[in-house]
């Protein structure tokens, strides 16, 4: 249901914002949280945190540019069947892609 200025504000006359601040602030501090969303990282995140590299090292380990690898992070683009292979290598194994590489 849309609300023009003038219905929003005569329902908003009757609110106590404080205390549903309040309420709220207790409410999470007694653990009675609400909805929880969780977000998974991307594999290539994954990947880059485990070898402990900055975005600008594991760009050029795996061949590509910065930009390429900050728009896999964000999902913005998929990265090739090939570069994924070194992803996941670097994922499971990130020993050996700083033996290799490093």
């Amino acid at each position: 249901m849309v609300m023009n200025e003038k219905e929003l504000f005569e329902r908003d006359l009757d609110r106590d914002v404080w205390q549903e601040t309040l309420d709220a602030v207790c409410s999470i501090k007694s653990g009675k949280t609400g909805h929880i969303e969780t977000v998974e990282l991307p594999l290539v995140v994954e990947a880059r945190q485990k070898t402990g590299l900055s975005q600008s090292r594991f760009a050029e380990l795996l061949g590509v540019s910065v930009r390429t690898l900050q728009d896999w992070e964000q999902g913005r683009r998929k990265p090739s069947r090939a570069a994924k292979s070194l992803i996941q290598i670097a994922k499971q194994r990130p020993d050996i892609l700083r033996e290799v590489f490093g």
